[in-house]
């Protein structure tokens, strides 16, 4: 059986660390500081067998090189020579096997060029959506153009309903703060936000969500909705989809 655990990093990033109950070896997902990892390794008494990087941004790679070093891990990424240790460079569509579970590569431009998420089948299916999708929001444009964001969260929208998301930030309660003012006759979101209140006050993750309850909570995958058009009328164009997620995510910048 797969777990994936939560190594928490920094002020607010997550290591998501994958375990096959039958093997001593791990995965783990944008490790941007080593240290965590290692203690977490140490103190279980396990090796770490492959790394999975969605992007090349420090807060996910910073701890690369120190892993490599010391455990000589597979490591699977995204084609970026910018990234320094990649052994298996991966874009849209191919399939990676780890953990016994065959993970496919979808390429999510938008937040950088070279984001990419790892999505496997299964009872449950997981996405592992880097700074892409997370549970109420989505990630800043830094490389992207809302096009491809866009694109990309709506690609991610057509996943099964019980997939398991594993964002890699610790956002959701500051995100859920912008959803109710983008869809404030949501009660949904109302609910999510008592939801992530209790687990914060036990620090607890607010991750993972499921793709259903985004759909339902997260303004950026309902950017067709007549609630949140309106609201967002007030700071821009909302005459299509694409133009009210752009819309949408410049009020977030600011919010």
């Amino acid at each position: 059986m797969l777990s994936v655990t939560p190594i928490p990093a920094f002020s607010d990033n997550y290591i998501w660390l994958l375990r096959q109950d039958t093997s001593q070896a791990v995965c783990v997902v944008d490790p941007g500081d080593a240290t965590p990892v290692i203690e977490w390794l140490e103190r279980e008494g396990l090796e770490l067998g492959a790394v999975l990087i969605t992007h090349h941004h420090p807060d996910h790679t910073g701890g690369l090189r120190e892993l490599i070093t010391r455990y000589s891990p597979r490591v699977i990424g995204p084609d970026n020579p910018a990234i320094d240790g990649i052994d298996e460079r991966v874009g849209d569509g191919d399939e990676v096997r780890v953990m016994g579970r065959l993970f496919e590569v979808f390429a999510l431009p938008g937040h950088t060029l070279d984001h990419i998420g790892f999505f496997t089948a299964g009872i449950p299916p997981l996405l592992f959506s880097g700074d892409v999708l997370f549970s109420g929001g989505c990630g800043r444009l830094f490389e992207g153009t809302p096009d491809q964001m866009h694109e990309s969260l709506s690609r991610l929208a057509t996943l099964p309903e019980e997939t398991l998301v594993f964002a890699a930030h610790e956002y959701t309660q500051a995100n859920l703060a912008f959803a109710r003012a983008a869809d404030p006759d949501n009660t949904d979101i109302e609910t999510a936000q008592e939801e992530c209140r209790r687990a914060r006050e036990l620090d607890r993750p607010t991750l993972p969500s499921t793709l259903s309850r985004e759909r339902r909570i997260n303004p950026f995958l309902r950017c067709d909705s007549a609630g949140i058009r309106q609201a967002a009328a007030a700071h821009g164009d909302t005459d299509t989809s694409l133009a009210t997620f752009t819309t949408l995510r410049a009020w977030k910048d600011d919010f």
